[in-house]
């Protein structure tokens, strides 16, 4: 350090080089980047079996604005999101209200399969039927149909507005509904209808609908029956939601569920498709089994037009058997969940990070994306996942909480709003009466039952993860996830091991007390 001495400077001990020279020198006298490679980072012999929180990311240069940061990405070979965000097939968590605003967001919410058959169908038929170009078979309702009976549809539906026809396919008109329960639909009815003549294009639909300030266009044919409909909510939806989930040919809303891989999953399986089910997710805590493999080859034969997400994986070994199998994606993660006790009870799994790079690192090789499923507090966790080699991932604590997630708030002990969350393996989801347990077999829970604080709704937290994701992107100085990876892959993102003490620097610390709020 120079020493002052009155109003000089003592000179430096060598001469100091011009600042003009410094990036000369870098390259010259560093050649090698600051920070070390992935692989070296992920060397179990060197670092053992890492975690997210064991590790940083280097920064790199910001060259360009954090809303320039595109986050597209596969979630399938097939389908591609506009943001890397799935929750996860648990009661807890994802239903067809997540679903639906998880696809709006530009993510994907995958229905959990603890409950009848029906039940699950009927989610992914809500799901299908929410946004629609045109609704080439809309629900409709007759003359006799009271008000009563169109408001209880309204409920199952989620939606008010039904053509009313004197029989299927004839004279469409739009409803409205009053106080009377009793009154027949026709008493309070709009007929002074604007329609559209078959074999219109979407576009041009559209702006007739935005013209006629109607809340539904009916398409009929030249002797005036109904044969599609179109609806101004799908409009406002598109604009409220330029982001969203959705197939280019149908427009509407892309749905997955997942299911077992029992004799009766099959049965399952064709109810959900015939509801319009897009991706299948095979649920399993280890998926490199027969019974996994046998499921994936009877849908690739039978429904060649669904894609199948296989897993769960951990291992290069695990992978291969699904690939070899023809899954269309990968969900990894074995232990790592919050609710999660698999490590301990059944002494298998892997640390999360370990388990994402390996089997991306090698599914990548066959075109097969892979959702790193578990271990995900914060956004920091998600950015790791991707840098990882992780196309997307997989969120259960973290949307728990949430307005969209199943079940009802309550107080806990504390004083906090709360909401009641679960394992799939746990005991309570096991015997519940919903999944058919219940039995006097001895059951092994490898997840347990608690509680996640409220974190508002879906559609504030998930643009906030959102944002989070195109920041730190940003630092890291890459446009897209797709770059991120690149960079990985090539040696240019770099790493840094963090120990117990880093960790602890890393997080809020030496504080009285603070206020931790995310967004607002």
């Amino acid at each position: 350090m120079p020493i002052l001495n009155g109003d000089s400077m003592a000179a430096p001990s060598r001469d100091v080089l011009d600042f003009s020279t410094a990036l000369d020198v870098l390259k010259k006298e560093y050649p090698e980047r600051d920070g070390i490679d992935v692989k070296t980072l992920i060397d179990s012999e060197t670092h053992g079996g890492l975690t997210y929180n064991d590790f940083l990311i280097l920064p790199g240069y910001i060259g360009f604005a954090a809303s320039q940061v595109t986050l597209d990405t596969p979630v399938t070979k097939r389908i591609t999101l506009k943001t890397p965000f799935v929750s996860s097939p648990m009661d807890t968590v994802t239903e067809h209200n997540m679903a639906i605003h998880m696809a709006l967001l530009g993510g994907l919410g995958v229905i959990h399969h603890n409950c009848s058959a029906e039940e699950q169908a009927e989610m992914v038929r809500k799901v299908k039927r929410f946004e629609n170009g045109f609704i080439l078979d809309p629900i409709v309702i007759s003359p006799k149909t009271t008000v009563g009976e169109a408001k209880a549809l309204k409920e199952k539906w989620g939606f008010g507005g039904f053509p009313v026809t004197a029989r299927r396919h004839n004279h469409p008109r739009d409803i409205q509904f009053h106080a009377d329960l009793d009154d027949p639909v026709t008493a309070v009815m709009s007929t002074d209808l604007v329609t559209a003549p078959e074999g219109v294009d979407l576009l041009e639909a559209n702006s007739i609908l935005s013209k006629s300030k109607k809340g539904k266009l009916p398409i009929v044919d030249s002797n005036f029956n109904l044969v599609a409909l179109l609806s101004r909510s799908d409009l406002m939806k598109n604009l409220h939601y330029p982001l969203a989930s959705k197939l280019p040919h149908s427009k509407q809303l892309i749905a997955a569920a997942a299911i077992g891989t029992r004799p009766d999953d099959k049965l399952r399986l064709q109810k959900l498709v015939d509801a319009g089910l897009d991706i299948v997710v095979l649920d399993s805590s280890q998926g490199n089994s027969m019974y996994q493999i046998d499921m994936v080859k009877f849908i690739k034969s039978t429904y060649p037009a669904l894609d199948v997400i296989g897993g769960n994986v951990v291992t290069r070994e695990q992978a291969a058997s699904l690939i070899a199998a023809g899954v269309d994606g990968l969900r990894i993660g074995m232990g790592s969940g919050s609710a999660c006790i698999t490590q301990e009870v059944m002494a298998v799994g892997r640390p999360q990070a370990a388990s994402v790079y390996n089997v991306t690192s090698f599914a990548a090789r066959f075109g097969v994306p892979c959702i790193a499923d578990g271990g995900i507090q914060n956004v920091g966790h998600i950015v790791k996942g991707l840098a990882l080699g992780a196309t997307t991932v997989m969120m259960g604590g973290l949307l728990a909480g949430t307005t969209e997630s199943p079940g009802q708030y309550f107080v806990s002990r504390e004083g906090k709003l709360v909401k009641a969350y679960r394992g799939m393996g746990s005991i309570d989801a096991m015997e519940d009466k919903k999944a058919g347990g219940g039995g006097k077999d001895a059951k092994a829970s490898n997840a347990g039952t608690a509680s996640v604080q409220d974190r508002g709704s879906v559609t504030r937290f998930v643009p906030y993860l959102m944002a989070g994701v195109q920041h730190s992107l940003q630092d890291i100085g890459v446009k897209s996830i797709s770059e991120l990876r690149k960079g990985v892959a090539e040696g240019r993102v770099r790493f840094e091991v963090r120990t117990v003490s880093a960790q602890a620097e890393g997080g809020v610390h030496g504080l009285e007390s603070f206020d931790k709020k995310l967004y607002s």
